[in-house]
């Protein structure tokens, strides 16, 4: 077996480079990469890495969203044989520090995870090595495709479990990128039907549409606020999700959300933010904090093996991995026709 990986060497420069087979643990399992998502930390890093990640020394190996076939595994590993297909959970906590052992590994400050500190490994490579523990097994029926994309769907069903949204609740997801489809998805499978989602392009909203958005905001033509009122008859949203990792729409959040209400900060926002807390505080506003998800897998591969979440709807461009460059640039530079990008290993 030969091994590839895709090096993030400079600024916005990826080389595909061969590069030793990854070791392998007695627990560990060893998988044929097959499908890679592009997440939009990964496009931060590669724009510019000394922003977004101030401490990092490249080259580094991106990616974390990925499915693919299992070809060898450790003398210790049960329950998971040659040849089945997996998903992997990318981050490996400690498991054994305070956040491990009551159950919010996700807040673990040791965690290993794929494409990210402390750059041990990523998921743009050919093949990757993983602890069994954190690999799931697709069932019959789900390929690689679907398996890739739990990774963000797991993030979006972390941000709902977090707000807990109620049955005929007003909610407003702020951007309809990847991340807010997903959070979009999580809502409509707990039977949240009065979701608005709020985007700059077009084509994502008609995307959202398609998903099972009850409405929708242009943003580029619509003024939010006044448009989220209107909807709201001028209460505004018992919960928003600010999903799009922006200064400008988390500033809003404030004049939208209801009195009592719950604002979700799910995407990762960088650089300084205004945000009005005496109008927060006025209204009793709980803000929540989303990172990554934690013991979510199974559920996100129940949901889809059984059709109440279809994650390969919001894919609109697969690239075969000698193109990954060409797959980031595009990501990064055409969000009026891409939505989610997905590199064929």
């Amino acid at each position: 077996m030969k091994n590839e990986a895709a090096y993030l060497v400079e600024k916005q420069k990826l080389e595909i480079i061969s590069c030793d087979m990854p070791p392998m643990g007695e627990t560990d399992v060893l998988i044929k990469v097959c499908h890679v998502g592009i997440c939009g930390s990964d496009m931060h890093i590669f724009e510019d890495p000394y922003y977004a990640v101030k401490d990092i020394k490249l080259p580094v190996i991106l990616g974390h969203e990925c499915a693919g076939e299992v070809v060898e595994v450790g003398s210790q590993v049960e329950n998971i044989k040659p040849g089945d297909f997996v998903a992997l959970e990318p981050g490996v906590p400690c498991g054994t520090c305070e956040y491990c052992m009551s159950g919010r590994y996700n807040l673990c400050p040791q965690v290993h995870f794929l494409g990210a500190r402390p750059w041990i490994n990523g998921a743009f490579s050919r093949y990757v090595s993983h602890p069994a523990r954190f690999a799931f097994k697709l069932p019959q029926g789900m390929d690689t495709i679907e398996g890739a994309l739990l990774e963000p769907l797991a993030v979006g069903m972390h941000a709902v479990e977090r707000a807990v949204p109620r049955p005929g609740n007003h909610v407003l997801i702020l951007g309809a990128g990847c991340i807010g489809l997903m959070t979009l998805s999580a809502c409509l499978a707990r039977g949240i039907q009065n979701v608005t989602i709020a985007d700059l392009y077009e084509n994502r909203l008609e995307m959202a549409k398609t998903v099972g958005a009850q409405g929708t905001i242009y943003s580029s033509k619509e003024d939010l606020i006044n448009r989220g009122m209107e909807l709201t008859q001028g209460k505004g949203y018992d919960v928003i999700f600010e999903t799009a990792g922006s200064q400008k729409t988390a500033a809003l959040s404030a004049d939208l959300v209801k009195r009592g209400g719950k604002i979700v900060m799910v995407g990762n926002i960088f650089g300084e933010t205004p945000f009005n807390f005496f109008k927060t505080n006025s209204k009793e506003v709980d803000i929540l904090g989303v990172f990554r998800y934690r013991n979510l897998y199974p559920a996100a591969i129940e949901l889809c093996s059984s059709g109440r979440i279809r994650t390969k709807e919001i894919v609109t461009n697969y690239f075969d991995f000698p193109k990954i460059q060409d797959a980031m640039e595009y990501a990064i530079t055409q969000k009026q026709k891409a939505v989610k990008t997905v590199i064929r290993m």
